[in-house]
């Protein structure tokens, strides 16, 4: 009994591959308690048919990836270009990492700029217009506002109804943070169009004399249109997700205060007050230690999926991992014996774009056509945090 009583459903749940959670069919049997409250009863009648139905509809709701998009910027830098900069090489950098070019973000182009492209080619794809739009969420660490830049995104497309806007801040696995998120709202919340985007320019963020880094990163942007289905259409067929803030030692760039004196001043202002002018200091990484948690995570991550959904690794069609280095997307393939053939990698064109990679490779296997529709991607990013995640899901 519950003192503020409703109708509170009791649901059995049989799992058969994927809900938001990890199964694909959901068998209900729905059991409705009769819980008293003044509020729910009428002249002695149980108002049970309203949340029946509220129920039914979100249970019974899935959703589908219908189209993508990517943008990014015009200049692009070689290994032979940094070599001129920092003491290294194209056959030191393409040995370690993958990488032979990246991105950058020059001139008039903004991270804006390239996300509302990769939007507008996700939308274009979907045949969707942009005033059908309910929600947006931009993934990215790099917005050019503090307070975010989604909405500027939504501006920019044009869509008159106002959607809500928001930023995801989850570093590289943020685009599948926000994929989930995406899915969440269409089964929770009755949502049916949401564009998904993961842009980042960290090139703002590197220390262009530190080879260790200013190798790794470029800038881009993609994004992908989420949309609500019957839940015998689902094509988000399980996740997992996972934090853990004791590696953020390893991967960061932390707020730095400058150096500045406040001393007791004329105006009676105490010491420490008003605070010193603050900053991002560039990205800081233990290669070594990200590598380990990559290669050891990753796997585990994908393969808690995949047991979610009730699949396998024969029914993978395509990986599509975060493209961060070559030797990790290398070495994830081998511990979930995926041949080289099913792997999507375009981190030599590009390098690490962030949260901008796995809408990135997706979109260009998708145009390319190597990806086709129907097919099952097991997809995970992994970054700064450390945060770490996956999900199976089916194109179109």
């Amino acid at each position: 009994m519950n003192s503020c009583g409703f109708y509170a459903p009791s649901m059995k749940i049989s799992s058969s591959p994927s809900s938001s959670i990890g199964v694909n069919r959901i068998g209900v049997d729905l059991f409705f308690k009769k819980i008293r409250c003044s509020s729910e009863v009428h002249g002695g009648v149980d108002r049970v048919s309203s949340t029946k139905s509220h129920v039914q509809r979100l249970v019974g709701k899935g959703c589908k990836l219908v189209g993508c998009g990517s943008a990014a910027p015009s200049l692009q830098i070689s290994n032979d270009d940094l070599a001129k900069i920092v003491d290294t090489s194209d056959e030191w950098i393409a040995a370690r990492t993958g990488i032979r070019n990246r991105r950058v973000l020059t001139g008039n182009e903004s991270i804006t700029g390239l996300a509302t492209e990769a939007a507008r080619k996700a939308l274009e794809m979907a045949e969707v217009e942009p005033d059908d739009v309910d929600l947006i969420l931009l993934c990215t660490s790099t917005p050019e506002d503090l307070f975010g830049g989604a909405p500027q995104i939504q501006k920019a497309l044009g869509c008159k109804g106002n959607p809500l806007a928001f930023d995801i801040t989850a570093a590289c696995s943020g685009f599948i943070i926000g994929l989930v998120s995406a899915s969440c709202y269409i089964r929770g919340g009755g949502f049916k169009n949401i564009l998904v985007i993961g842009a980042d320019a960290l090139s703002r963020n590197v220390d262009w004399t530190d080879r260790g880094t200013c190798i790794l990163f470029g800038d881009a942007a993609g994004a992908v249109l989420v949309q609500a289905c019957d839940i015998e259409e689902d094509g988000l067929f399980s996740f997992d997700l996972h934090s853990d803030g004791d590696g953020n030692r390893h991967l960061n760039a932390a707020v730095q205060e400058k150096e500045t004196d406040h001393e007791l001043g004329t105006n009676g202002s105490a010491r420490g007050f008003p605070p010193n002018e603050s900053s991002y200091t560039c990205i800081k990484m233990n290669g070594t230690e990200v590598f380990r948690f990559a290669v050891g995570t990753v796997p585990q991550t994908i393969e808690a999926s995949l047991a979610k959904a009730g699949l396998t690794h024969s029914d993978i069609d395509w990986l599509l991992l975060h493209q961060a280095n070559q030797r990790i997307i290398d070495g994830v393939a081998t511990r979930l014996e995926v041949p080289k053939d099913r792997v999507i990698s375009n981190l030599a064109d590009y390098g690490n774009t962030s949260a901008a990679s796995i809408p990135l490779a997706l979109d260009e296997a998708v145009r390319s056509g190597k990806v086709k529709q129907g097919q099952t991607i097991a997809t995970a990013g992994f970054g700064a945090g450390l945060t770490w995640g996956s999900a199976i899901l089916r194109w179109g």
